[in-house]
């Protein structure tokens, strides 16, 4: 048994997702299905959040009917009138929960209001592609995630409590599973012990297909892109990108910490404890090979992986004693970073100065540097790019930070990070 993971490009519209009919059906075996959410509907419903935690309720709520609207139109070209009939009452009623969390937002719970309204997306796609599945005889179970997936309550990167989702996915996927049936199912999302939904960070699907896979003990993940196989960059990004026909386990979680999008950063632990490979394969030609991450790759000789990222902000801490910046220091600059749920992407400090590069949030930056400079002198420079390059080369590094003012580089034997705009 396997599990397939369809992303947002992959189910785009319904012409996309009708697309999906062969690369199931070609299985000869049970299938664990995991959905994104449409594409840009996740965007669309940070929207919502953003307007509603604004007090911009009707706004929201407009917002939120536009949505629906759209779903609708999705599901209309996707089904038969009989259908789309049944499927309308199921998007309606998921409508109905998103319309409730939308009134039950406040900007003093941000994180809270985010995932009750965000994992909306995951739902619905869900639903209606398990619909279109047994419009043309392909018997599946639409399976709620939230009633698998426990975890603890840090809202937008839950925690999973491993030990209980391990045994209800036995007991509520893995039945199935046995019973030969197809299982659709929801990416990104789980619930806490109250059932309040949560959202596992984003990208979080992959990571969603991974832990199933361990749990149930599947035999492959394959994530399915439009695009044949993993790249050595981000070919929206940059041109010329190379195809990586096998990497390890090892070398994709290096890219992944360092902000590569393809392969979520929690992802591939779960599946190296199980020696569980994956396969990263393009849904627009399903013959082409693709490329697959595993435990052990022979001769690896990897061309440049680069990883851009924008929107950063570089803050410096300096302090207003001169004391340096040593361990007493250090323990209590963590811990501001840590309290408030902030991940360094890179770091550096030298005798009273500390530098983070973190992601540009609004919503954390601001409480950061009130926190920061409480005890200590802070600058920081706005919309900074964020540039690694592992198995970098004197050609590419010059190639990309060529007119480029570099405000903090680091190099090891392997990789290369620079700050610049």
């Amino acid at each position: 048994m396997r599990v397939f993971k369809f992303g947002g490009a992959s189910i785009a519209d319904a012409g996309r997702m009708a697309a999906l009919l062969p690369v199931i059906r070609d299985e000869q075996q049970p299938l664990l299905l995991v959905l994104s959410a449409l594409g840009k509907t996740t965007n669309a419903l940070e929207v919502i959040v953003n307007l509603a935690c604004k007090g911009q309720k009707q706004e929201a709520l407009a917002a939120t009917n536009r949505l629906e609207e759209q779903h609708l139109e999705f599901a209309k070209a996707l089904l038969d009138e009989a259908y789309y009939t049944v499927a309308a009452t199921a998007l309606r009623n998921h409508f109905s929960e998103l319309e409730q969390a939308v009134n039950n937002s406040h900007t003093a719970f941000y994180d809270y209001s985010y995932d009750q309204i965000v994992c909306m997306g995951e739902l619905l796609s869900s639903h209606m592609f398990s619909f279109y599945l047994q419009q043309n005889n392909v018997p599946n179970e639409w399976i709620d995630i939230r009633k698998v997936i426990r975890t603890d309550a840090t809202y937008r990167d839950a925690v999973v409590d491993w030990d209980y989702s391990k045994a209800a996915a036995e007991a509520v996927i893995g039945s199935v599973l046995q019973q030969g049936k197809i299982v659709i199912t929801q990416g990104f999302i789980g619930a806490t012990i109250d059932g309040k939904s949560v959202t596992l960070g984003r990208e979080g699907s992959d990571y969603t297909a991974a832990i199933l896979a361990a749990m149930l003990h599947l035999e492959s993940v394959t994530i399915w892109k439009d695009v044949n196989g993993l790249q050595n960059a981000d070919p929206k990004l940059f041109p010329n990108t190379v195809k990586i026909e096998a990497i390890s386990y090892n070398e994709v979680i290096e890219m992944a910490f360092y902000g590569a999008q393809i392969i979520h950063p929690k992802t591939i632990k779960p599946l190296q404890n199980g020696n569980i490979p994956l396969y990263v394969k393009c849904f627009l030609d399903k013959s082409l090979p693709g490329s697959v991450i595993k435990s052990e790759v022979d001769h690896a000789h990897y061309p440049p992986l680069i990883v851009l990222k924008d929107n950063q902000e570089l803050v410096q801490v300096t302090t207003r004693d001169f004391s340096f910046i040593t361990e007493d220091n250090l323990s209590k600059l963590y811990s501001i970073f840590h309290d408030l749920k902030i991940k360094i992407n890179l770091i550096q400090n030298a005798a009273i100065s500390f530098i983070a590069c973190i992601d540009n949030r609004e919503d954390k930056v601001k409480a950061l540097i009130q926190a920061l400079g409480r005890d200590y002198k802070v600058s920081v420079n706005d919309r900074v790019h964020l540039l690694t390059i592992r198995h970098f080369t004197p050609e590419i590094v010059f190639e990309l930070t060529k007119d480029k003012q570099i405000l903090l580089k680091q190099e090891t034997r392997k990789t290369l990070q620079v700050v610049m705009k």
